[in-house]
């Protein structure tokens, strides 16, 4: 009886962790990864929809003056992600890969943010939430502007210039990267 709820167990925690993937700098999408069977987007001309974002959590305590522990992490969901299976293609799917690309790049602007502001507990309730949604704002208009200046990947000059700026975005913000520490 023990090793069978052990499995159930070992089973629950890998099918909630496969609901999402967490950006690595190794593991790249695949068009596996898009389970959605609706357009979101609802456009005859969408070819794939990305569904990224973070999450985060912070430790904090009544202590204002004690130190406040963050974590941001960069995730895709694939039960929202779609895809045109009739039209896909790996040029497609590069474009796809740096929206997810874009949300890390915005993940690291905001760690950085938040270690060189928010180091306790009342710092975390006086700053957070602003230093939140301005790097949103920011992350939502850069995401809008990839695509309408990529025309969705289709203007391939454009695309090669922001394959390359988020390149050298990651790099310049590698500092910022998401470490596990166990």
């Amino acid at each position: 009886m023990k090793y069978k709820f052990s499995f159930i167990f070992t089973f629950f925690i890998l099918l909630i962790s496969a609901q999402k993937i967490y950006w690595s700098e190794g593991r790249k999408l695949t068009w596996e990864d898009f389970k959605s069977k609706t357009n979101l987007l609802k456009g005859a001309d969408v070819v794939a929809f990305t569904n990224c974002g973070w999450e985060h959590s912070a430790k904090t305590t009544t202590d204002p003056k004690a130190p406040v522990e963050m974590k941001i992490l960069t995730v895709f969901n694939p039960k929202k992600s779609w895809k045109d299976v009739s039209r896909i293609n790996d040029y497609v799917l590069l474009h796809e890969q740096k929206h997810f690309d874009i949300a890390e790049m915005f993940a690291r602007k905001l760690r950085k943010e938040t270690s060189e502001k928010v180091k306790t507990s009342t710092d975390y309730k006086k700053y957070f939430n602003n230093l939140y949604k301005n790097i949103l704002t920011e992350y939502k208009n850069f995401q809008r502007k990839y695509d309408a200046e990529t025309n969705h990947g289709n203007n391939k000059e454009k695309q090669d210039f922001y394959n390359n700026l988020i390149a050298e975005e990651l790099k310049k913000l590698n500092n910022y990267r998401y470490i596990e520490v166990s």
